[in-house]
């Protein structure tokens, strides 16, 4: 058994490639869908953000859309400004120490696919009702 004395955990950066693996391997149409939106890891949420959501301890949230979602756009143009994904480092890394029934891979794609679902327009609702089909 490895007593981890020579491993760090995954880096923003590493973080960073994850994501962007997961983003790349999107099926069609769901990744054009989502074409425009950027990636952008950080350990933990602003705490401006924590607030606005309600949420007390930064480890309960993962990862945050922020942009206005396709639904909600002028169709013939494009956005007034960037759409973002954020994914947390250490709440995801909490999450995937707490779990331990999916791979760090797989859990960033998970969180980085249901933010997408929020660029798309799809509510907190329609993702859980879609992952449990």
């Amino acid at each position: 058994m490895s007593e981890w004395t020579d491993q760090t955990a995954p880096s923003l950066e590493d973080f960073a490639r994850i994501g962007q693996a997961a983003f790349e391997a999107l099926p069609e149409p769901f990744k054009s869908l989502a074409g425009e939106v950027l990636i952008r890891v950080d350990d933990f949420p602003a705490e401006d953000i924590l607030a606005e959501l309600g949420i007390e301890d930064p480890f309960e949230l993962t990862g945050l859309y922020s942009g206005v979602n396709i639904a909600y756009r002028d169709a013939g143009g494009p956005a007034a400004e960037a759409s973002w994904v954020f994914l947390y480092r250490r709440p995801i890394l909490d999450e995937w120490a707490e779990r331990g029934d999916i791979s760090l891979s797989d859990l960033i794609a998970h969180v980085l696919v249901h933010e997408i679902g929020h660029h798309v327009g799809l509510s907190d609702e329609d993702i859980d009702r879609i992952e449990g089909d």
